[in-house]
């Protein structure tokens, strides 16, 4: 093909043109000049010896700074502490390299274990399809392009690397290795989705899953006014599917304003050790003032808006709350229920039954799942009903597609002037003479400072995309990260690879049927084919830019594993500002992975590579150089640095897999497109399936794979042995009430730390009581949430049980600078569950069923003790909830031999066969039986016989037998 750009502005070039014209001219070539060869060569070698540099320095560091680069091997337990490094330069090398996938899903969890699958794969088939490129297509385009062009010394071999000037048979070439790609991405897609539901299938037999009570719930949401109760939500559960097992529900209580209570008393908390970290930093010479502070809107009652004292204000306001917190606890009762609630199964395999059948049937408008982890819901979305939810996801994707209209002009403007320095010296006549008199240097700058600015510019998309998930409605982090990915995937796809590819191409359409001598119409200029010519050309004049920013990510992933950022940031606090002793701890501990952000990242990168593949291979080989040496530093990241903040066991594997087909057909139209502007027809029909291949592809993947990952067993068991043996046998302790409460209803309260340093002035600093009776009790009569108050200075025990000198607790909690480690506080709540997915990581598994603690584990370590034994070895599983199939006697699964001949116990009184504790949380509430709804059908309906409820008469024909056909 010719070049359809030349001559459209009657032989002139833009600096020569004026006014409107010249803007025309530069909007419409953006990329004609200055991405040559120097940019891309200086953007190869900054990257490549950057990245080297950094890699080097990481590797002196490392040793001297454990807490930095391996805070993992210091503060996780046995079974997740990742192998031991030594103190050498490069021993990091050999740990990395030789652990397998299977130890990976122990140490680090199976949602990084498919991120290193996934990343992994993106590097295999991005160096399949390297052989392809570098073999098959650079040297047809080049070849080609040799012999169409004319005046082939002018042309680098950039150029002449595109399809530009390609065009005859030679565009076959294009068509085969169009089938080539679609087979290799195809490949690489079923056999990784064939292991990943492996992995699954792996992680529902694993002893963490099967002792797990979210692996046995199930969650029911939009639940009608008539069905919220305990009795409702077996009558739901059970209208979907009959098992052999009744399962433990509890409908879910207002909380009323509750967790808005609790996060302004953190906030205020925080506050106050701000302002006392301030204070108090030289503290044998304070300031001659104390700080002041406005208060907010909500509390200028009494001063009219004037500054007051801050540490006297903001302990006041703690304390108000804190009364106000334990007055709204003690009034919350079984009386006011939600639309959400939790039903526990005996057996695992009960709970995915009902699941699986409740797939497509929403019994009274009701939604039934497997329910998650109880650290991975927002509460605060639980409640909203279907249309509410619609609402605010509606009001979400509008904002969203606002931001992502008004972000086009922005990225245009980035396109014309950032990336290409040439516009701007035509605009700009001081920066003019010196871009023509260092021209190579200019060049070089763009090569380097275009990619990186335009990545940084990106940089606090993601932020705004989270922030307006938060509203959307999900009932899950899990599925709100998802969301984001989704969402950004989206942005990215249309604002920086499809506007920012294609406004050059329209606006240099528009330029030619303006400036044309001839007058062509737009329609006549179409039917011509010269938007084709245009777009094709565009795409080939602007893919340096793309070779110079992939080279540029792998700086990214070097700053990554060097972690940058945290330590320029933890440098700049500590030596500038007045951390509190909380932020200080906070800094300690290993930081979180954001997969949604990374995921989003790797999306984009393979999209560009693939839409790109034709138009310039050289993008090929450098997406696989980056997506090896990701591969490589995530390991180490992931074992020794980063933590997943919210295990989902792999979900994600889903939305990668479906965005890189979408990746693959999308690059399949682009190479239509090329096909189509200089080749025939038949070539394009020769590519027409492969579209429809790829989505019949995704169909056959879904069918065979999804419920293998989604369901442990897809089949109800109701064999006589069951039901005379385990049928009958209830854990008295499941507590499945407590374990998915709302967590407002009984986390303890933050207490402001001040540092030892500044101990002996407190006294004087603060002007009331330095202690109070630790009488944050909770609410009495609500089975939801665990009465004892406890021990705020004896983790693990409860008040009344604490030594009578930690009955009151200090209003400051003293830290000394030893103790400013997160290893010293990594068995609390309120550090482990934002890092350490809610303290599991450290061995303080939340979501254990358990049969010999009265105490929730809610409030204790893993075994009901002291955190002092986190670090041993997990509990064994207990009862027998091991998979059967219904050919096969029930076997008990290995993980539960150790604990087999533990008795549950007869099935007993739902309420009342537990022990002192359990009684006591119905010792305010009202008398089961007395409303009109439980007279009228009594709790003994749900019963398959034993003992009654108190107060229900048993045996007659309205109850549960009679409901549900005659029993079995």
């Amino acid at each position: 093909m010719s070049d359809p750009t030349a001559g459209t502005v009657d032989g002139q070039d833009c600096a020569q043109l004026k006014g409107a014209q010249q803007l025309l001219c530069l909007v419409a070539d953006p990329f004609s000049n200055t991405f040559h060869q120097i940019a891309v060569f200086s953007a190869l070698g900054y990257s490549v010896g950057t990245m080297i540099l950094i890699t080097l320095a990481f590797s002196i560091m490392r040793p001297h700074n454990s807490v930095v680069y391996a805070p993992k091997l210091k503060y996780a337990d046995d079974k997740h502490a990742p192998p031991r490094i030594g103190k050498g330069m490069f021993a990091w090398f050999w740990p990395v390299a030789s652990i397998k996938e299977a130890e990976l899903v122990e140490k680090v969890g199976l949602d990084a274990a498919v991120f290193l699958r996934f990343t992994k794969m993106c590097r295999n088939i991005f160096t399949l399809v390297t052989i392809v490129a570098i073999a098959i297509l650079l040297p047809a385009n080049v070849i080609s392009s040799k012999k169409n062009v004319h005046g082939v010394v002018s042309h680098g071999f950039l150029t002449l690397s595109t399809p530009q000037y390609v065009a005859g048979p030679a565009l076959w070439v294009h068509v085969v290795c169009a089938w080539a790609i679609n087979i290799i991405v195809a490949f690489f897609l079923w056999r990784n989705y064939a292991a990943v539901t492996r992995l699954r299938r792996q992680y529902f037999e694993s002893a963490e899953y099967l002792t797990a009570l979210h692996s046995r719930t199930l969650m029911l949401t939009d639940i009608s006014t008539a069905s919220r109760t305990d009795e409702g939500i077996l009558r739901l559960t059970d209208e979907v599917e009959q098992t052999s097992g009744l399962p433990r529900a509890a409908i879910a209580r207002n909380v009323k304003e509750l967790p808005e209570l609790i996060e302004e008393h953190d906030q205020a908390v925080r506050e106050l050790e701000r302002v006392l970290a301030k204070y108090l930093k030289n503290p044998d010479s304070l300031p001659a003032n104390r700080p002041t502070i406005t208060p907010s809107k909500k509390y200028r009652k009494n001063n009219g808006g004037q500054k007051v004292d801050a540490i006297d204000y903001l302990t006041d306001r703690i304390s108000e709350l804190e009364m106000e917190i334990k007055h709204v606890r003690e009034s919350i009762d079984k009386r006011n229920p939600m639309p959400f609630g939790f039903a526990s199964y005996e057996r695992i395999e009960d709970a995915h039954t009902v699941a699986y059948a409740a797939k497509k049937k929403h019994p009274h408008g009701t939604t039934i799942k497997m329910a998650p982890r109880p650290n991975d819901l927002i509460w605060k979305n639980l409640p909203l009903s279907k249309k509410d939810r619609n609402w605010k996801r509606f009001i979400n994707n509008f904002w969203i597609a606002i931001l992502t209209l008004i972000w086009i002009a922005p990225n245009a403007l980035i396109g014309i002037f950032l990336s290409n320095l040439s516009n701007l010296a035509n605009i700009w006549g001081g920066f003019k003479k010196e871009f023509h008199n260092h021209s190579t240097f200019w060049s070089i700058v763009q090569g380097i400072a275009s990619p990186a600015l335009t990545s940084l510019v990106y940089l606090i998309l993601p932020i705004i995309f989270r922030r307006l998930s938060i509203h959307a409605g999900d009932t899950t982090k899990t599925s709100r990260e998802r969301h984001v990915a989704t969402k950004l995937y989206a942005f990215f796809v249309f604002n920086n690879l499809v506007v920012f590819s294609t406004f050059s191409v329209i606006f240099t359409f528009v330029q030619g049927v303006v400036l044309n001598p001839h007058h062509v119409g737009a329609w006549d200029a179409i039917k011509q084919g010269d938007f084709l010519l245009h777009l094709v050309y565009g795409l080939c004049q602007e893919s340096p830019f793309w070779l110079t920013w992939l080279l540029q990510r792998n700086l990214g992933a070097a700053a990554d594993l060097a972690q940058v950022l945290n330590l320029t940031w933890g440098w700049f606090n500590r030596t500038f500002m007045s951390p509190t002793p909380r932020q200080t701890i906070e800094w300690t501990a290993p930081p979180a992975i954001d997969y949604a952000v990374y995921y989003n990242y790797f999306l984009f990168y393979a999209t560009v590579a693939l839409c790109f593949v034709t138009v310039q291979p050289l993008v090929i080989p450098i997406t696989a150089f980056y997506f090896a040496v990701d591969y490589w530093l995530k390991k180490y990241l992931l074992l020794y640095v980063l933590i997943t903040k919210t295990e989902s066991g792999g979900q994600y594997w889903r939305i990668l897999f479906n965005r890189l087909v979408f990746a693959t057909i999308f690059a399949d139209f682009i190479i239509a497109l090329i096909l189509k502007s200089a080749g025939t027809w038949v070539m394009i029909g020769v590519m027409a399936p492969l579209p429809l291949l790829l989505i019949g592809f995704k169909l056959y993947c879904a069918s065979t794979f999804d419920d293998q990952n989604e369901f442990y067993t897809r089949a109800t068991l109701k064999d006589p042995e069951h039901l005379t043996d385990a049928g009958h046998k209830t854990r008295k302790n499941d507590r499945v009430g407590t374990k998915f409460g709302h967590p407002a209803l009984y986390s303890k309260l933050i207490t402001p730390m001040v540092h030892a340093k500044a101990q002996h002035v407190i006294a004087q600093v603060y002007r009331g009581r330095l202690n109070s009776e630790n009488n944050m009790s909770t609410p009495m009569g609500y089975s939801d949430i665990a009465m004892d108050p406890m021990s705020r200075d004896v983790p693990g025990k409860t008040a009344r049980f604490a030594p009578e000198q930690q009955k009151e607790r200090n209003m400051f909690e003293v830290v000394p600078e030893s103790h400013l480690d997160f290893g010293y506080f990594k068995d609390r709540t309120d550090f482990s569950e934002e890092h350490g997915g809610d303290g599991e990581l450290y061995g303080r598994a939340q979501d254990l069923v358990s049969e010999r603690s009265s105490t929730p584990r809610s409030f204790l370590g893993r075994d009901g003790g002291s955190p002092s034994s986190s670090r041993a070895s997990s509990p064994g599983p207990e009862g027998d909830l091991g998979r059967q199939s219904p050919q096969e006697p029930r076997q008990m699964h290995p993980a539960y031999r150790d604990r087999s001949r533990q008795s549950s116990g007869g099935r007993g009184n739902l309420y009342s066969n537990g022990n002192e504790s359990e009684r006591d949380l119905l010792s305010a509430a009202q008398p089961v039986g007395t409303t009109e709804n439980e007279q009228q059908y009594g709790l003994d309906r749900w019963r398959t016989g034993g003992t009654g409820y108190i107060g229900v008469p048993q045996g007659e024909e309205t109850g549960y037998e009679a409901y549900r056909g005659g029993g079995r």
